[in-house]
C-alpha cells in the first residue's frame, strides 16, 4: 500500500506559511488533513503536532498561555481544533505578539462554530485551504483509464481508494457513513436525528445530478422545505454535498432556476446507493450522473477561482457545466461513453450561451476534436489545459 500521495495544495500551503502567521486546512474527516500536515512539518525539526482528540495532547494545553509562550519560536499544528474552541482568542493574541509568519497550522472538520470563530477572531492573520479526498491529478501520473475507473468507483477517501480490494473499500465507506451520521454530525454542533439525515442523504444520492426540489424532498421526509434547506446546509458545510447553481443570464428565455445537487465523493455516492463493484455501477441508472458529478468535483476542486454553473431551459436545452473567469467562458459536457456525441438540445444551449471553448469530458485515452471545434478529452487533459493557462 502506498504510504503517502503528494497533495495538490502542498506547495501552496508551504508558500503561504512564509507569508502569513497561520493557515487553516478544512475538509471532511479522513480525507488526509493530518497526513498532509505531518508531511509539511516533517522537514521542520522544531515543529510541534498536537492531536486534540488525544487526551495527552489536550493536557499540554491545560495552561495554553504558558504552552504558547514556551514554544513561541516554533510552528505548532493543532489537529481537530474544533475540540478546543476557546483557543481562538488566545491564538489571535499569540500571532499578534510573536509578529512572524508560519506560526500555526490549524486543521478542522468544518463546523459552523469553527468557521465563525476562525473568520471573526483570526481575520487577516490566516489563509484558508480546503482539502478534498484524492483527486485524479494526485493519484494518476500515467493517466491510465484503470486508475481513473478505480478512483471513480471507490472515491478519493484515502482508506477507500487504497483498500486492498473492492469489498474492503466498500465496507470502509459504509462505516464512514455510519460514523459521520452518528458521531461526526453531533460533534460538529448540528442537532439533527441521525436517521432523518441518513434518509435525506440517501434521497440526495438518488437525485444526484438532478434539479433540487426541496418541497418534494420535504414531502417524502415529512418535513418542511425549510428543514430540507437546513439539511442541505449541514451536508454542504461538512463537505459531502455540492450545490451547483444555474447560469445567470439576461437572455429572454425560460430558464430553470432550481440548483442541482451532487454527492461530492463518488465513492460515498455509490455506497449510499448500494453500488459495490464496477459491474454494479455499469448497470445502475446513476451511471451517467455519477460520471458527471465525478468530473465536476475534480474540475472545481482544482480550479476554485472559476465561477461554476449549469445551463438549462424549460425546453430541455442544457449544458452540464459552464466555467467563467474574467472574460473567458467555457462549456463542459460530461459523457460516460467512450465514444461520446452531443444532441440537438446541447447545440441549442450553445447557441444561447456564447462560449470561447467547448469540451466533452469522457473516459477516453486521448483528446481529439469533433464537429465545429468541440474537443473530446480525458479529465486530466482538460484540467491540465486550464491550469497551464493560469488556472
Amino acid at each position: 500500500m502506498q504510504t503517502y500521495i503528494e497533495r495538490f495544495i502542498t506547495a501552496k500551503i508551504r508558500q503561504k506559511l512564509e507569508k502569513v502567521p497561520g493557515v487553516v486546512i478544512l475538509g471532511p474527516r479522513q480525507c488526509g488533513k493530518s497526513t498532509l500536515a505531518k508531511a509539511i512539518i516533517s522537514d521542520i525539526r522544531t515543529a510541534i503536532y498536537l492531536d486534540l482528540e488525544r487526551p495527552s495532547d489536550v493536557n499540554k494545553l491545560r495552561d495554553p498561555e504558558a504552552f504558547f509562550s514556551l514554544n513561541s519560536d516554533r510552528l505548532i499544528c493543532l489537529d481537530e481544533v474544533q475540540r478546543v474552541p476557546d483557543l481562538f482568542p488566545l491564538l489571535r493574541s499569540v500571532m499578534d505578539e510573536n509578529k512572524r509568519n508560519g506560526q500555526v497550522i490549524i486543521l478542522g472538520s468544518a463546523s459552523p462554530d469553527l468557521i465563525r470563530q476562525s473568520s471573526e477572531t483570526l481575520a487577516g492573520r490566516v489563509s484558508y485551504f480546503e482539502l478534498t479526498p484524492f483527486l485524479l491529478r494526485e493519484v494518476s501520473e500515467d493517466h491510465r483509464l484503470k486508475t481513473l475507473r478505480r478512483l471513480w468507483l471507490r472515491g478519493g477517501f484515502p482508506r477507500s481508494y487504497l483498500a486492498s480490494d473492492e469489498e474492503e473499500s466498500y465496507e470502509w465507506r459504509l462505516d464512514f457513513i455510519r460514523t459521520f451520521l452518528e458521531r461526526d454530525i453531533p460533534q460538529l454542533g448540528f442537532r439533527t436525528p441521525a436517521k432523518s439525515l441518513e434518509r435525506f442523504w440517501r434521497m440526495c444520492a438518488h437525485v444526484h445530478g438532478q434539479l433540487l426540489n426541496s418541497s418534494k424532498l420535504g414531502e417524502s421526509l415529512g418535513v418542511s422545505h425549510h428543514t430540507v434547506r437546513s439539511y442541505i446546509d449541514m451536508l454542504e458545510q461538512s463537505f459531502v454535498l455540492r450545490v451547483l447553481r444555474p447560469y445567470e443570464s439576461n437572455l429572454k428565455k425560460r430558464m430553470i432556476k432550481s440548483p442541482k445537487v451532487y454527492i461530492r465523493d463518488s465513492g460515498l455516492l455509490h455506497a449510499l446507493l448500494g453500488i459495490e463493484g464496477p459491474n454494479d455501477l455499469l448497470g445502475h441508472p446513476v451511471y451517467g450522473a455519477s460520471w458527471e458529478g465525478w468530473v465536476i468535483e475534480n474540475v472545481l476542486s482544482l480550479l476554485p477561482n472559476w465561477k461554476a454553473s449549469f445551463y438549462r431551459r424549460s425546453s430541455g436545452s442544457e449544458i452540464d457545466l459552464i466555467l467563467e473567469k474574467g472574460n473567458r467562458r467555457l462549456a463542459v459536457e460530461c459523457k460516460a461513453s467512450t465514444s461520446p456525441s452531443v444532441n440537438r438540445a446541447f447545440w441549442n444551449a450553445l447557441n444561447d450561451v456564447k462560449v470561447k471553448e467547448t469540451w466533452i469530458i469522457a473516459p477516453v485515452s486521448e483528446a481529439y476534436p469533433i464537429e465545429k471545434g468541440i474537443m473530446v478529452a480525458p479529465a486530466h487533459h482538460f484540467i491540465d489545459h486550464l491550469l497551464a493557462k493560469g488556472g
